[in-house]
């Protein structure tokens, strides 16, 4: 990868490219700084801590949306929205029709996923104003900002509706400005403009959690003395991240290859075929998706309880359920919901991407077949099943995925180890990052070699 970002930086125009990549996500960055007025943050990040989806979410802002920035929506509600529209064309005939329209079929398509966005944002900001900012002695929103004093101004209903539609405006805002970055980096810089927003979040909050603890470990914080003991956590979690660095890539790269032999075709005066190919199956062809899906599931129920019935008993019997985070039968059921929630979404969004069906006619329409399978329905029921077969050892790598980072918090806990970068970085991050990482060295691969092709090609 090195190499490649060398040889990059060799070419003008990539290396343009390049460095508008690099300051549309500064710009990013700086977008995730810039505090919210009427906001105590400190509250704000207390709550979020709570629950284990805003968490993954606030990883994925760069740390906005515990801290209650601009940029706190991050580009969460684009990626929902971009979901949506995904299921919704397999099921839709007019968007099924639009996506297979060429260029122009997806410009709209992107217009559409533009205005779910932001019926997302406005809904997700609202969420979460009320359930985190409004409610309780310990709200996250000072009303006093908007005017509501206890002697005089205006209501605290008046100024609670106030704060809200101010927030809600803002945050959407800030969601907005993010899609619009990524949509740029995608345009005019390198490999895909979301991705990147994601990795660049994800990096920079470990990052920040780094730096507290070598602060924490030479400085001292909260005016406690130096603790160099800590930097023997800083150093397992490094360790333990090149392991996961290392195992993660070796599955992410593997594939099941199915040979497809094609035979001779006399068309006119020319002959076509007799040639070898593959059909290239992976492991995790689903990538990230599923563990997202289940954890935005599973949080669902506590979301709700703490949004319609604060402060009850059911509330907080649904957050030790549902969180992870409670007794240890608690913890048990969490990880057993949690691990039927990623095998279904692995199935269902495997189902999506592979249809065995539309690949055996064109093998078939196209002279070729599998060696020692009858071309069509034989053939579709043969991928079927290697698909489902991937799927199954797919949704097994996500689930220990998934689980390793509750297991070790729990050990570590019981040993008396923090376990707060583990919580910050979690496996399901750092699968987030290797898979961006991986798709743009293949970006940059791809447009090293066209660029290459061209210079050939005009000599």
């Amino acid at each position: 990868m090195f190499e490649t970002i060398k040889n990059c930086f060799k070419n003008k125009e990539i290396r343009t490219k390049i460095f508008i990549t690099l300051l549309l996500l500064v710009i990013f960055r700086l977008g995730c700084y810039i505090p919210v007025p009427g906001i105590t943050a400190e509250t704000f990040e207390q709550a979020i801590n709570g629950q284990s989806f805003l968490n993954i979410m606030s990883s994925i802002s760069g740390g906005s949306l515990a801290n209650a920035t601009l940029f706190a929506l991050g580009i969460g509600p684009y990626i929902n929205a971009s979901i949506i529209v995904q299921l919704l064309s397999v099921g839709i005939p007019a968007l099924e029709r639009l996506s297979k329209q060429g260029e122009e079929g997806r410009r709209k398509i992107a217009q559409i996923t533009r205005y779910l966005t932001i019926l997302l944002a406005v809904a997700q900001a609202i969420g979460i104003i009320v359930n985190l900012g409004l409610r309780g002695e310990n709200a996250a929103i000072n009303l006093a900002y908007f005017g509501f004093t206890a002697s005089g101004g205006i209501s605290k209903t008046a100024a609670s509706w106030v704060a809200g539609i101010f927030l809600t405006v803002v945050y959407t805002g800030g969601a907005m400005l993010v899609m619009w970055l990524g949509e740029r980096i995608t345009e005019y810089g390198v490999s895909n403009g979301i991705s990147l927003i994601i990795f660049i979040g994800i990096i920079s909050t470990a990052g920040n959690q780094i730096v507290a603890k070598f602060i924490e470990a030479f400085a001292g914080v909260d005016g406690n003395a130096a603790n160099p003991a800590v930097l023997w956590e800083v150093l397992g979690f490094v360790i333990l991240t090149m392991f996961e660095f290392a195992a993660i890539c070796a599955v992410d790269l593997s594939e099941r290859r199915i040979p497809v032999q094609y035979a001779k075709q006399v068309k006119g005066r020319r002959m076509y075929g007799g040639q070898s190919s593959v059909i290239p199956m992976r492991i995790s062809g689903s990538g990230v998706m599923p563990l997202i899906f289940a954890f935005a599931i599973i949080s669902v129920p506590a979301m709700l309880a703490s949004l319609f019935w604060p402060g009850s008993g059911f509330e907080k019997g649904v957050a030790e359920w549902f969180s992870g985070s409670g007794t240890w039968y608690g913890q048990l059921i969490y990880m057993i919901v949690l691990c039927l929630l990623i095998f279904a979404f692995s199935f269902f969004y495997a189902s999506m991407q592979f249809n065995p069906d539309d690949v055996s006619r064109t093998i078939q329409q196209n002279g070729g077949f599998i060696q020692g399978i009858r071309p069509g329905k034989p053939t579709a029921d043969y991928l079927k099943k290697i698909n489902n077969r991937i799927t199954l050892f797919g949704a097994i790598y996500l689930t220990i995925v998934a689980l390793v980072p509750s297991i070790l918090a729990i050990i570590l806990s019981a040993v008396g180890i923090s376990t707060d970068l583990i919580s910050v970085f979690s496996t399901t991050g750092i699968l987030i990052v290797v898979s961006c990482a991986l798709e743009l060295d293949k970006q940059l691969q791809s447009q090293l070699m066209m660029k290459n092709y061209k210079k050939g090609f005009l000599k």
